[in-house]
């Protein structure tokens, strides 16, 4: 880990390089580098976009096996400080959100857990901070079922299907979970959480998400074109939801759409920095567990 600065065995250090915040994620030596996290490596590598967090390079230590990947602040940090967004404003990052899920699907990938926590701020490039997605450790293949379970995402983002003992489309959960981010970025608090709820009451919030009850704060000016677009996402059956391709030709999302808008391609998403190879060697070799030296 010499590449980086900060406090040995932090989970954020500085790239001495190009002086980025990385994220590391320690795996220990051994028989928890199983084909699970090997095939999970293997899938955020293939990931390139601009708003998908990128997966820099594999570090072995002695004892473990470090993950790096690309690090900022959360929009969640971001909406906790600015209260709300402005409708231009969120629309900006929510165009970006979308391209980075719509780009995941395309390589049949489901995020199953988006939410503010999971989305990352990059205010280091020029102009607009760049929306990053993260969290693909719990991302799944959609063409693999498998049983819902609560557990998949924090329960304020669940889709109704989610609670239901059955098979769901991850791709359509991702699109619920987009329409909670972007209430949220837009009234600076969660849809389906009444605030007289003190604590929080999940089992509330889970009977308004399977009812779809919702409201928008009446001293709240957002404009309709906004409404028609969550009332299309907020949706209980999952057959009637709203799609990834129609959200992108809703009118709410291509106002002030920019003709040399970016993050609708891939060009600009940056290459991992060891190849396939190299990964593959360092995973065989972090699957031999860390043997203590004798004293």
């Amino acid at each position: 880990m010499d590449k980086y600065t900060g406090i040995p065995g932090s989970d954020v250090l500085r790239s001495r390089a190009d002086g980025q915040l990385v994220a590391v994620t320690y795996i220990p030596r051994g028989e928890q580098v199983d084909e699970a996290v090997r095939r999970e490596i293997i899938r955020h590598r293939s990931l390139r976009h601009p708003s998908v967090v990128r997966l820099r390079e594999l570090v072995l230590t002695p004892t473990h096996l470090a993950v790096v990947s690309e690090h900022a602040p959360d929009l969640h940090r971001r909406v906790r400080d600015a209260g709300r967004f402005s409708e231009d404003e969120a629309r900006v990052l929510f165009r970006q959100l979308v391209s980075g899920v719509s780009y995941c699907h395309s390589m049949q990938v489901c995020h199953r857990d988006l939410k503010l926590e999971n989305i990352l701020l990059d205010g280091s490039c020029a102009g607009p901070p760049r929306l990053k997605i993260c969290g693909p450790g719990v991302s799944k293949r959609q063409s693999q079922p498998g049983a819902p379970r609560a557990s998949d995402q924090t329960r304020v983002y669940i889709a109704p299907e989610v609670f239901q003992q059955r098979e769901y489309d991850g791709k359509i959960v991702d699109v619920w979970s987009c329409g909670v981010t972007l209430y949220a970025m837009l009234v600076g608090a969660y849809p389906f959480q009444c605030p007289d709820d003190e604590p929080i009451n999940f089992r509330k919030i889970i009977q308004r998400i399977q009812s779809v009850e919702y409201s928008v704060p009446d001293d709240l000016h957002i404009s309709a074109e906004w409404r028609d677009l969550i009332s299309k996402i907020f949706v209980a059956d999952p057959a009637a939801r709203i799609t990834v391709p129609e959200i992108r030709n809703h009118p709410w999302f291509f106002k002030n759409f920019p003709a040399d808008d970016s993050t609708m391609s891939t060009e600009e998403a940056e290459q991992p920095t060891q190849s396939m190879d190299e990964m593959m060697q360092i995973l065989a070799l972090a699957e031999a567990p860390y043997l203590l030296p004798m004293t």
